[in-house]
């Protein structure tokens, strides 16, 4: 791991943020976003504010960084600085159980849920009145595309689906690490997609509530200013 970033992480500016964020639970996360960083190599020389800042984005929305949970990540990017220099920097990016938790949290959904649609399995299609499946028709396991679902507590639910070659084409739109086939895109697609149609339904048809609203608006994003 960079000593740079460990260093950033354990000035007394960087902990008493940490504190003021999560209180006792600091030092822990703290502890397991420094593995993150030393578990992908092209963290290591990235910008130590960059990681601290996506940090506290994960810690405001209080959500674990580890990639086996699925709730948020930290990821390498690379982008231009002032000078138009390119630099690497730490992105934060929402994982959709991360979107599922902020949703729960809210107390307005009755039901939320993603999952890959079958070959077969897709019935009919609306872009008005929304899309039938029968999930008892699949044909192989072929995956043709994913199918995100709410229902509110006041009766309102909504479908949204998506081809597998619209997900694949806007994950090489949005992700630099997929253009290049690696990353999360390239490791672990399914997660992605089912991520991506999910945030596309609520980020259209829910309410959303403030710590939604910084997920929806960080996602993707390089932090440039924790408050």
């Amino acid at each position: 791991m960079s000593n740079l970033i460990k260093n950033y992480f354990t000035q007394e500016a960087a902990q008493n943020k940490f504190k003021e964020l999560l209180g006792n639970r600091a030092s822990s996360f703290a502890t397991s976003v420094l593995q993150v960083v030393a578990s992908n190599k092209m963290l290591t020389n990235v910008e130590p504010q960059s990681v601290f800042n996506a940090a506290c984005m994960a810690a405001t929305l209080d959500l674990p960084i580890n990639a086996n949970l699925g709730f948020a990540y930290i990821l390498p990017y690379k982008t231009k600085n002032e000078q138009g220099q390119y630099v690497d920097v730490a992105q934060f990016q929402m994982g959709y159980k991360g979107f599922i938790q902020l949703a729960q949290r809210s107390g307005q959904f009755k039901t939320i849920s993603a999952a890959p649609i079958f070959k077969g399995q897709l019935i009919s299609e609306n872009p008005l009145t929304g899309f039938e499946f029968d999930f008892t028709k699949k044909e192989s396991d072929e995956i043709i595309g994913y199918a995100s679902y709410i229902s509110l507590i006041n009766g309102f639910e909504k479908t949204l689906y998506a081809t597998v070659k619209e997900l694949d084409s806007h994950g090489k739109k949005y992700s630099q690490t997929y253009k290049k086939d690696f990353g999360l895109w390239k490791d672990n697609f399914d997660a992605m997609a089912l991520k991506t149609v999910l945030k596309a339904l609520l980020s259209k048809y829910a309410p959303l509530s403030i710590d939604m609203q910084k997920a929806v608006i960080a996602d993707q994003s390089v932090i440039n200013r924790i408050d």
